[in-house]
């Protein structure tokens, strides 16, 4: 039987495959598509591989809060 994490990565990928598979039939979306199956395909494999590890995020990032004292 599946796991969450396994049956959640071939969700990803199912959905990157609708993005190519949109991004082919309507040359104007293609490069979007692509980038768009890209995450999904990286994230499946971070789902299947390091199913309880956090993304890093680049100092600044939105929704991340700022230092104490950093509006001061």
């Amino acid at each position: 039987m599946p796991t969450h994490a396994q049956v959640a990565a071939k969700l990803l990928r199912d959905a990157a495959g609708f993005f190519n598979t949109v991004g082919e039939q309507n040359p104007t979306l293609k490069d979007q598509m692509g980038e768009n199956a890209n995450v999904f395909q990286q994230v499946a494999h971070l789902v299947e591989n390091d199913p309880e590890g956090e993304l890093q995020q680049p100092e600044g990032a939105l929704g991340e809060e700022p230092p104490a004292g950093a509006n001061s």
